[in-house]
């Protein structure tokens, strides 16, 4: 029996999105207020959500807890998948004592703090995030940063909020292949737009790090770095998204960002090599204590993690993602119809032009799956780890289980309560709400975004949650539908550092576990700066500059 969505059941749309906003409420009060350990937010959250689904949606109980269940099941397949595996890669290297290789590697670039997080938070992270996305660059590089002696709290903070830049053109630009498909635009002219607003936030990412890292003042002596790391990255960014590849943007704007960086270092060093406080500052450079054949060695896990998780989201240039389906469907590794639930809630307008089944399916493609070129790397760089067998692999991934298991607790019920807001027709209740700002609706389109990765975690997600609806209301706004679909993903890149499934990760790379509300507040203030930027901006495309857009 199908069941459809009510977006206003209490009969008002903005006292119903007071009630759906609840189990945000409760995530906001727990982690920014009340300073709880995120799987303790996490369980009232997504309790709320179940009961305000049930008691004010009318949604029936046994369709609220198969899609609940449905939301889990993809926190730990695919999700916590990607971030097992790479805290395992790392842990390997730790174990082996090829870290340390890696640690005078990098100081013997540079032993500044700040460099080190433009390197490896910003560029690298990109990098990660460009190929596979979904929550594996904060998970690499918060743990290489703690690696690397950085204080855990803000290396989760600065890889969190340096994954700001890439993270609409992450996965090889799927959020907006998404988009374009949820909402019937061209993805390259989406592109276009997306690729109009972000290098203005990503030229100054590099500067924002840095200047949380140590102030403006001491920001000030790496300024020269810091520009050139923001203008290789947004330049790229602007000419890959408008005049190459809605894939591209991310890979090639870390790639650029690396290079110029490494070059630009080495006709450049800072006046004062800066620490954190706690630590004892250097005021010299540092040997490289290890041979060239040493330092590939210890980096070469991650140089294959990096070239496999390109290889495994690629279906566009070499194509070995297609071969890797192939063989999934061969093997039936494919998605399934989620029982109970597929089908079975209808869509209705305004949220889209006609009734429509909302589908829930789940994917058991293992071959596939990000988190699985992580592994295969693991597997690989046992080649080159010195001395280090399978059982001992085998005992490290264990451990990795064992010290992930809050984490993982955590995503599912927060992949949970997304999949439950959204099924339920609370997240529509709440994008309807913002639609009633009329005028003004160009300055809050991009804070749709920003909500819907705030529930998912993902882009991706927050685009097909919300990328037709933004189309609906620019038509009924008479405002160009083109922008404030895009911003809907501009906005959503200043969301994905305080959304509860990204601060878990964080905390899970950092050893910080049960302090997601350190990470939510110290992140909190920088996605709202963001986000408040994003909101300007496309509010001035839409009336005032105009001549920007393609």
């Amino acid at each position: 029996m199908t069941w459809v969505q009510d977006y206003s059941p209490l009969g008002s749309i903005g006292l119903s999105a007071l009630i759906a906003a609840i189990p945000l409420f409760i995530l906001l009060y727990m982690l920014g207020i009340k300073r709880s350990k995120g799987h303790n937010a996490a369980f009232f959250g997504v309790l709320s959500a179940l009961l305000i689904s049930i008691f004010v949606f009318k949604m029936p109980a046994s369709l609220a807890i198969s899609t609940t269940l449905n939301g889990a099941m993809v926190g730990i397949f695919p999700i916590v998948w990607i971030i097992v595996t790479a805290i395992w890669v790392y842990n390997m290297t730790v174990e082996a004592g090829e870290f340390e290789i890696i640690k005078n590697s990098l100081a013997s670039i540079t032993d500044d703090r700040r460099l080190q997080a433009l390197f490896i938070a910003f560029a690298f992270g990109s990098f990660i995030e460009g190929t596979a996305g979904f929550g594996t660059p904060v998970a690499i590089t918060a743990a290489m940063l703690v690696g690397l002696g950085f204080n855990p709290v803000y290396a989760a903070g600065i890889c969190l909020v340096a994954n700001t830049a890439p993270v609409a053109f992450g996965a090889i630009g799927i959020p907006v292949v998404v988009l374009g498909q949820v909402s019937g635009i061209d993805a390259m002219t989406l592109s276009k737009i997306i690729g109009r607003q972000l290098p203005f936030l990503s030229v100054i990412v590099p500067l924002w790090v840095v200047v949380m890292m140590c102030g403006w003042k001491r920001a000030m002596e790496v300024l020269p770095a810091v520009i050139v790391a923001g203008v290789c990255f947004a330049g790229t960014q602007f000419f890959t998204s408008n005049y190459v590849s809605v894939y591209l943007p991310d890979i090639t704007s870390a790639f650029v960002t690396i290079i110029g960086l490494l070059v630009f270092l080495n006709v450049w060093k800072p006046s004062r090599v800066w620490h954190f406080p706690d630590e004892n500052e250097s005021n010299g450079p540092v040997a490289l204590q290890y041979s060239g054949a040493e330092v590939l060695r210890a980096w070469a896990p991650y140089i294959i993690l990096a070239v496999l998780v390109f290889l495994w989201a690629d279906d566009k240039f070499v194509g070995f993602k297609n071969v890797l389906t192939g063989w999934e469907k061969a093997l039936g590794l494919t998605s399934f119809a989620w029982p109970g639930l597929h089908n079975l809630v209808i869509k209705a307008a305004p949220v889209v032009a006609k009734q429509t089944p909302y589908a829930a399916t789940y994917g058991i493609n293992f071959l596939s799956a990000a988190g699985t070129a992580i592994f295969v790397a693991g597997i690989l760089s046992l080649l080159v780890i010195p001395n280090y067998s399978v059982s001992r692999a085998a005992t490290c991934f264990a451990k990795t289980i064992k010290q992930l298991i809050y984490p993982i607790i955590t995503i599912a019920m927060i992949l949970g309560l997304a999949y439950i807001m959204n099924y339920s027709g609370m997240s529509s209740t709440l994008g309807l709400a913002f639609t009633a700002t009329g005028a003004a609706y160009p300055f809050f389109a991009p804070m749709l975004g920003w909500l819907g990765v705030f529930l998912t975690g993902s882009d991706t997600s927050a685009n097909a949650l919300f990328g037709s609806m933004q189309k609906t209301a620019a038509q009924q706004l008479n405002i160009d539908p083109n922008l404030l679909v895009a911003s809907n993903s501009s906005g959503g890149v200043c969301g994905k550092m305080i959304s509860p499934q990204s601060i878990s990760v964080a905390t899970a790379a950092t050893g910080l576990v049960g302090e997601e509300s350190t990470i939510f507040r110290f992140a909190l203030p920088h996605s709202i700066a963001m986000i408040i930027l994003i909101g300007i901006m496309t509010y001035l495309q839409a009336y005032y500059l105009q001549w920007m857009m393609p």
